[in-house]
């Protein structure tokens, strides 16, 4: 069996049972804490030492949609864990047939330790994995919703601490970019804007008028950035946004005024020219990162030369999401002894 956590961590046992819905319903001693801990599964991972914290411990998976990291890496990061993930394709649940939410999450959390979920249907998502969370007597996580991408945000959070070191006061901008491929949640840039200003981090959030992201979040952002040390500000000039930037998140979004994770024509045809190239990144800082989600649509959001360049970390981006993913499942599905 693998080594103890990490000793004298603050908070350790309270984690236990959280759920992880939305990282606003953690405190900033709490996510150092998951980074803390993921970075040391990350080493422990490197070194190929054993980590099974959560031996026997079962998750149950519920995907609403498709997932290539996500999945992959709380099935992989839970068999690291020393447990068992169950891939749960919602369209062949009784969810399917109509079976509410309580129901469900009353029952599955009988039958094992954990419910992860994603569910990205505009003004659904949020609300079904709340109601997972109200009846549930096991951890709910987020594995993305309409509102919400907490894994995401805490790797993207822990990429840039690593590569950059101390975060405050640098300049990250997350910029909207065209794409065809499909109508991308809001989720990602949501998570992103009300995350980073709490470590002080100066966030520019540049998107074409036709894309905003819901007046709430952006007022919740400015209170996070004023409690946190940072700041948050908005442009329609996408120029701006890469002028002296330390890292760049230029990614799609769709227009969730206009409808459900859609986008109307027109206006996401006027948004062209959003793209990242190798002239704008010219604009950034020294050393600056380029850094996306994935999938990436190349060709519309970023030129391969950006992508594929020196300062693209969108696989070390991509690799933290597994440790990042055991870290939340170490901390939330302990077992209440050792042994149980």
């Amino acid at each position: 069996m693998g080594e103890p956590l990490p000793a004298n961590e603050p908070l350790t046992d309270e984690l236990r049972g959280r759920h992880f819905i939305t990282l606003q319903d953690w405190s900033r001693e709490e996510i150092d804490l998951l980074l803390r801990v993921s970075g040391d599964l990350k080493r422990k991972f490197a070194a190929g030492r054993e980590t099974e914290y959560l031996r026997h411990r079962t998750i149950f998976l519920m995907f609403f949609g498709q997932s290539t990291r996500t999945r992959n890496s709380m099935e992989a990061g839970i068999t690291q864990l020393g447990g068992h993930a169950h891939f749960l394709d919602t369209s062949t649940m009784q969810i399917a047939h109509g079976e509410v939410a309580k129901d469900t999450g009353i029952i599955l959390s009988r039958y094992g330790h954990a419910i992860a979920c994603r569910n990205c249907v505009w003004e659904v998502g949020n609300r079904y994995l709340n109601e997972l969370a109200q009846w549930s007597s096991a951890p709910i996580i987020s594995m993305q919703c309409d509102r919400y991408h907490p894994l995401q945000a805490l790797a993207d959070l822990m990429t840039m601490q690593e590569k950059l070191g101390s975060l405050k006061g640098r300049k990250v901008s997350v910029i909207w970019a065209y794409a065809t491929s499909h109508k991308k949640p809001v989720s990602v840039p949501l998570s992103q804007i009300l995350l980073f200003p709490r470590y002080g981090i100066d966030v520019t959030l540049a998107h074409p008028e036709s894309h905003p992201l819901p007046q709430w979040a952006i007022d919740l952002a400015q209170d996070n950035a004023r409690a946190g040390g940072g700041s948050l500000t908005i442009t329609h000039d996408q120029e701006a946004a890469y002028r002296d930037a330390h890292v760049v998140i230029p990614k799609n979004w769709g227009d969730w005024v206009l409808s459900p994770e859609s986008t109307s024509t027109e206006a996401l045809e006027a948004g062209r020219h959003w793209k990242c190239t190798v002239e704008r990144m010219a604009l950034t800082a020294k050393d600056a990162l380029y850094m996306h989600a994935l999938p990436a649509d190349r060709g519309n959001e970023v030129q391969d030369a950006v992508i594929d360049g020196p300062q693209s970390v969108i696989y070390d981006e991509a690799e933290n999401r597994l440790h990042t993913a055991k870290a939340v499942m170490a901390l939330t599905m302990r077992a209440s002894e050792p042994g149980q």
